[in-house]
This record gives C-alpha cells, sequence and structure tokens, in this order.
C-alpha cells in the first residue's frame, strides 16, 4: 500500500511539473534531488524503463532551467556566463537557482527578510542535495558525467560560499549567494551547512572515478569544512533539521565503516546531539496538531531521517562507543509512522498547508513511504 502510494505521487508530481507530459517544466532544487532519487529507486523496484527516462529527463531540466538565467530577468543563457557549447558540458559549473518564485533582491533593493523567503538565488545547503542525487544517478547508471557535474558542482560551492572572516577569523560559509554568485543575499551561516557539505564532499571523494573528474580536488573544500565543523554544535528542534542530522549521521557513519574514512570522533559527536535533538521537542503535541497547523515536508524530513537508523545501528554496532550512542533510538521508529499514516490520509492532503507547498510535500511523503533509493538500503 506504501509503495503504491509513493509511485502514484511521483506519477502525479512528473505530470504537474513537466517531467512528463505537456505542463511547462516547474523545477525546484530541494524538491528535486528527492524527486531523482525516487525515480531511480522507482525504476529499479518496478524495472520500468519510464523511470529512468524521468530521472534523465529531471536532470537535465534543472540544469536548463536553474542552470540558466530566468525568464524575468534582463540577462540571458547559462548562470555561470559560459557559452551555449561549454554551458552543455559544464551546466553546474555556476551552481544551479533555487527555483524561487521571485527574482532575487537587486543590487539597490533593500534587505526584507520576509520577501527573501520567496525571492530566487542560490542556497548551499539545496546544492548539497543536488550533489547528492548526481552521487546517486551516477551509482544506478554508471556513467561518469553525472559525478563529474558533482564534482564541479561542490567545487564552485565551496568557491563562492567560503570566506574568512576579518582579522584572521576563522572560515565560515555565506548562507544565500546571489544567482550568479557574485554578491552574499545573506550572510548569516546555515546552522547544518558546514556538517552537509562536508559529508557530502567525503562522499564524492570516495565515489568510483572521483580521480577522473575534471577539476576534481575537494582537498581544500574538505579541510574547511572539517575546520568549520571542529567547534560546531548541532542541536535543534526543527523536526527537518533533525532529519537532515539523521541523514548525515547515516551516511557519515556508511564513510566511516564501508570506505574506510577515520571520522569516528565526528560520527560519535553527531550520533549524540541528533540523540539529544530528539529527545527535545514534545512530539505528542505535534501529532496531536490539525493539519492547518502542520507543515507536512518538515515533518516528512524527520521521518525520512528516522528510516535510516535501523542501517547505522547495523553499521555501528561493532564499536562499542558508537552503538552506545545509538543504543537508544528504536523508539522512535514509531513517530515516522505516525507522521506518515496522518499525510497518507486524503482529507489531510486537502488541507491548504499541503497544497501551498503540494510539489515538495508530494516528493517527501513518497520518499519517506519508499526510503529505499535515497537511503540506498
Amino acid at each position: 500500500m506504501s509503495a503504491d502510494l509513493a509511485l502514484t505521487l511521483m506519477e502525479e508530481f512528473a505530470e504537474a511539473t513537466g517531467v512528463s507530459g505537456t505542463a511547462k517544466p516547474r523545477r525546484y532544487l530541494w524538491t528535486d534531488a528527492f524527486a531523482l532519487c525516487n525515480f531511480l529507486g522507482l525504476a529499479r523496484r518496478t524495472g520500468k524503463d519510464r523511470y529512468m527516462r524521468y530521472a534523465r529527463e529531471l536532470v537535465d531540466q534543472v540544469h536548463h532551467v536553474l542552470g540558466r538565467h530566468r525568464d524575468d530577468d534582463s540577462r540571458r543563457g547559462w548562470i555561470s556566463g559560459l557559452t551555449e557549447e561549454e554551458g552543455e558540458r559544464h551546466p553546474t559549473l555556476g551552481g544551479l537557482r533555487i527555483g524561487k518564485p521571485r527574482n532575487e533582491r537587486g543590487l539597490d533593493e533593500p534587505s526584507d527578510s520576509q520577501l527573501e523567503w520567496s525571492q530566487d538565488g542560490q542556497y548551499f545547503h539545496y546544492l548539497t542535495k543536488w550533489l547528492h542525487a548526481l552521487h546517486r544517478m551516477g551509482q544506478e547508471t554508471g556513467e561518469r558525467r553525472f559525478q563529474h557535474w558533482a564534482v564541479e558542482l561542490a567545487a564552485t560551492a565551496h568557491r563562492a560560499f567560503s570566506y574568512t572572516m576579518p582579522h584572521g577569523g576563522s572560515r565560515r560559509l555565506v548562507w544565500k549567494m546571489s544567482i550568479d554568485l557574485s554578491r552574499p543575499l545573506v550572510s548569516s551561516m546555515g546552522h547544518h551547512d558546514p556538517l552537509d557539505g562536508l559529508i557530502t564532499c567525503l562522499e564524492l571523494q570516495t565515489a568510483a572515478g572521483f580521480e577522473s573528474a575534471d577539476g576534481g580536488d575537494l582537498t581544500a573544500a574538505i579541510a574547511d569544512l572539517t575546520q568549520m565543523c571542529s567547534q560546531a554544535r548541532w542541536v535543534t528542534d526543527d523536526p527537518l533539521g533533525i532529519g537532515g542530522l539523521l541523514d548525515d549521521a547515516r551516511r557519515l557513519a556508511e564513510l566511516v565503516f564501508e570506505h574506510g574514512i577515520e571520522r569516528h570522533e565526528l560520527l560519535y559527536r553527531l550520533l549524540i546531539e541528533a540523540e539529544l535533538s530528539l529527545q527535545t521537542p514534545d512530539w505528542s503535541i505535534l501529532l496531536r496538531r490539525p493539519d492547518v497547523h502542520r507543515l507536512a515536508f518538515r515533518e516528512l524530513g524527520l521521518a525520512i531521517g528516522i528510516h535510516g537508523l535501523p542501517g547505522i545501528r547495523d553499521l555501528v554496532r561493532e564499536n562499542r562507543m558508537l552503538a552506545a550512542a545509538s543504543e537508544g533510538t528504536p523508539r522512535y521508529q514509531p513517530l515516522a509512522q505516525e507522521i506518515e499514516a496522518f499525510w497518507s490520509v486524503p482529507a489531510h492532503r486537502a488541507s491548504r498547508t499541503w497544497i501551498d507547498h503540494e510539489d515538495i510535500n508530494m516528493v517527501m511523503l513518497a520518499t519517506s513511504l519508499a526510503p529505499e533509493s535515497y537511503l540506498q538500503l
């Protein structure tokens, strides 16, 4: 039943956003990163060619829509500034737009913290999600170009978003950059951005074909992000943020125990802070709220992270310290099931808060119901 609903949701998403059918492509980078993994999972599970076609079409649309300037912008072509021919070969070299409904804040426009949420630009943590999706695409197809594009995007993101604080300060990341990466739009650093970036770069560095990737040296990025993480604290009460921490922990555990990456201390810290984050909210209050006071995609991000917990426990079980840090996590499995059950009810998916974020909600529910491809189970 869950797998059937996940398939239905992804078929609806494909048609509504122009991956299939005749609708004009409607691309949004975060949503599309999860959607790409979902299509790969459907291709593997069903054996149907059309889901791999959807995956390829989605990658092409993301790069040709979000890698190029907006229709309502006076600028044209690839946001990297490359020629049409060069841009086709290196579609991620200039980064990728978020896909917000409004154009970015102009040079002479005052900053408006509320308006900024609907204005375009580039987010570091959205780029890392697409990096992971391209990595998965390369794994499933065996085609090196997806790995090359991911590495080029990772190098671009590090170069554009990282900077050194004045007067000999530490390295930091900008949260939001302009479409062409020429100026910061929001200078504060995202709570988990360095952690997401570090684990994603390590993931790319261990992938098959990394050494042959053009511009594939991520040494400086990994060093900077490691320094940023060295004294960081990641505890959060945000469901989506907690889900992200759990996903980071799962991916790091795979790197440590399956690829030999020496990051045991970082993994231990991450497991402890993820557990503290899970203990922080009163989940019973969240689950009692009516649909109009809940945001599905944030809750479903948490559910997706929880689905990765059994994999973490399996990977760390031979390490006494790490096993102890993860031993309390099984009690959160029912929380993921309750979240999924709530949003699987058609009446709840007719609420205003679902419809206002329908694309991302559909994709995140599908990912949570069938997490095999995203979690590489």
